[in-house]
C-alpha cells in the first residue's frame, strides 16, 4: 500500500509541476491566479503546493483574501428566508475588489482591508500591499471563476484553475464512485477533527453546501484555463477507519440516517489502510490531520 500511495502522490506532484510551468510561461501577462472548487476539494493545500512550484519557476506568489472584501452586515444580500446569504457574490464589494486588483496590476500600493467577523464589518489597520513585477497574486474562493468577481480585470492578466475530487474509480462496470460522497467523507473527518462538529451536524448542513456549489461554482467550471483533480485513488481506504466511527454515531431516529447507512455499506467495498504512509504535504492531510502546512 505504501508504494501505491507514493505513486498516487507522485502523480499529483507531476500535475502541479506542469500547472506551475504553464503559469510561468505566461508570466509576462499573468498577474492574478484564481482557484475555485467545491467544498473539500483541496483548494488550500493545492494553493500552498502550487506556490512552492511557482517559486521554483522564478515567481514570487502572494495571497489576498476575498473574505476581507465582504460588504458587511448592513449591505449583505438576503436569501429566500430573509437570512444573510454569505455565499452570494454580492456579499463581496466587487467595485472595491476590482479597484484594488487593478491598482496592484499597475504596480500601485493599496490599503489592504481586513474583515472583522465579530463586528461583521471591514476594517483597515494600516496594512499596505504592492505587487512587484516578479510576483503573482493567488486568490482562492468559491467565486473565483465567476466573471463578475474580477469583471474589470483584463482576461490576459488572469489564470483560472478549477479543482475538484473527481474520483476515477468504479465499483464495477455499471456503478461509479460518487465524487460528492468522496468530498462529503473528507468534510466529515475534517469537521470532527478541526471544527468540533459531529457527523450529524455535517450531514445536516451538507444540502445547503451542495446548494451553494450548484449555484455559485459548477456553472462557471468552463471559465477555467486548467482543471486539477485532487482525488487520490488510495484515499477511500485511508478515510474508511476514520469516518466509520463517525457514521456509527448517527442513529435510525435521525433524518440523515439513510445517508449514513448508505455510506457505511459503501465502505464495505474497501479494506482499511493506515494513514502513516500519507506524506505530510498531501492534499489528504488537510482533512485527516498531520499536515506540514498551517491552515489558520
Amino acid at each position: 500500500m505504501s508504494e501505491f500511495i507514493a505513486a498516487c502522490e507522485t502523480l499529483h506532484e507531476e500535475k502541479i509541476t506542469r500547472i506551475a510551468q504553464a503559469i510561468a510561461e505566461k508570466s509576462n501577462d499573468t498577474r492574478i491566479l484564481m482557484i475555485a472548487g467545491p467544498s473539500c476539494s483541496g483548494k488550500t493545500t493545492f494553493a500552498k503546493r502550487l506556490s512552492t512550484h511557482l517559486t521554483v519557476n522564478g515567481l514570487k506568489p502572494c495571497t489576498i483574501s476575498v473574505d476581507d472584501y465582504f460588504v458587511g452586515e448592513e449591505q449583505n444580500p438576503l436569501d429566500e428566508h430573509g437570512k444573510p446569504d454569505y455565499e452570494h457574490i454580492e456579499a463581496v464589494d466587487i467595485d472595491l475588489f476590482n479597484d484594488d486588483l487593478l491598482k496592484l496590476i499597475h504596480g500601485d500600493e493599496i490599503d489592504l482591508p481586513s474583515f472583522n467577523f465579530i463586528a461583521k464589518q471591514r476594517e483597515y489597520a494600516g496594512e499596505k500591499m504592492r505587487l512587484e513585477s516578479d510576483q503573482v497574486l493567488i486568490i482562492e474562493g468559491i467565486h473565483c471563476l465567476n466573471p463578475r468577481l474580477t469583471e474589470a480585470v483584463p482576461d490576459k492578466n488572469k489564470f483560472r484553475i478549477y479543482i475538484s475530487a473527481l474520483t476515477q474509480l468504479n465499483l464495477d462496470t455499471n456503478n461509479r464512485i460518487s465524487t460528492t460522497d468522496n468530498r462529503l467523507m473528507r468534510r466529515m473527518i475534517r469537521d470532527h477533527l478541526f471544527r468540533g462538529h459531529s457527523a450529524l451536524e455535517t450531514l445536516r448542513l451538507w444540502p445547503n453546501v451542495r446548494k451553494g456549489e450548484k449555484k455559485w461554482i459548477f456553472p462557471f467550471q468552463g471559465q477555467a484555463d486548467l482543471t486539477f483533480n485532487s482525488a487520490l485513488d488510495y484515499e477511500l481506504a485511508v478515510l474508511k477507519p476514520l469516518v466509520e466511527p463517525l457514521l456509527m454515531e448517527i442513529k435510525p431516529m435521525h433524518k440523515v440516517y439513510s445517508i449514513s447507512r448508505r455510506l457505511t455499506e459503501f465502505l464495505l467495498n474497501f479494506r482499511a489502510a493506515s494513514m502513516q504512509p500519507v506524506p505530510a504535504d498531501s492534499i489528504l492531510r488537510e482533512y485527516i490531520g498531520g499536515s506540514s502546512y498551517d491552515y489558520r
